[in-house]
């Protein structure tokens, strides 16, 4: 049965999970790349992005390689694709990772503008969705074929399938790491009364991995 997942979101100590002034040169914003010591320097991510074997084992790496586990397709936000805003003024950018993105798999960007399919080496073909999350939802699982389905970010677009019920689990990586400002994950979302619930906790020397599950939703208080 298809599962929506977040995994390898990371999030500050103060709960950001990107800093402020996003743009081409910080896509992450100010500070944000701070967040993801604990996954750079993994073996999984060193094959996935530059195809090399040395990368560290152990813990970090476990959570790593959970999010490539499985998975028939992705959503992403727009900012999660590239720093344009507003209407395309070309179909110049493909997106931050070149021309073989690390996904393999149909890849749903959420945007308020048209574009028509962008396809890729490895497998990875972006399709830009503008009826919102249920659209997004609907075509990923039919692509995804059974297997599961991963929610990219970021903060905003996982708020928005949190909000709906959408996302079965999260793995979410706690950085020692202070931001100060940007976006905050949970900002405006109730976490225990959509009925998540703690059922992992792992810490690393540079992470505290948590699995967030979503039981039967509480009744409102």
């Amino acid at each position: 049965m298809t599962q929506v997942r977040v995994e390898g979101f990371t999030i500050s100590l103060d709960g950001y999970g990107a800093g402020p002034a996003q743009d081409i040169n910080n896509p992450l914003g100010l500070g944000g790349t701070d967040l993801h010591q604990w996954l750079v320097s993994t073996r999984t991510f060193q094959r996935a992005l530059f195809g090399k074997d040395d990368g560290t084992t152990g813990i970090d790496d476990e959570f790593a390689s959970r999010g490539f586990e499985n998975f028939g397709a992705w959503i992403l936000g727009r900012n999660m694709f590239g720093p344009i805003r507003g209407a395309w003024p070309d179909m110049q950018w493909k997106g931050w990772w070149g021309e073989n993105p690390p996904y393999h798999v149909p890849v749903f960007v959420l945007t308020h503008y048209a574009r028509p399919p962008v396809e890729m080496e490895g497998g990875t073909t972006f399709h830009f969705i503008t009826g919102g999350v249920g659209e997004a939802i609907d075509r990923a699982r039919e692509v995804a074929a059974g297997k599961d389905v991963r929610i990219g970010g970021g903060a905003n677009t996982i708020q928005q399938f949190l909000r709906e019920g959408l996302i079965d689990e999260m793995h979410l990586a706690i950085s020692p790491v202070l931001l100060g400002r940007g976006e905050r994950l949970f900002e405006g979302v109730d976490m225990r009364d959509l009925g998540y619930q703690c059922v992992k906790q792992v810490a690393s020397e540079k992470a505290t991995h948590l699995i967030l599950r979503r039981e039967l939703r509480t009744e409102a208080r």
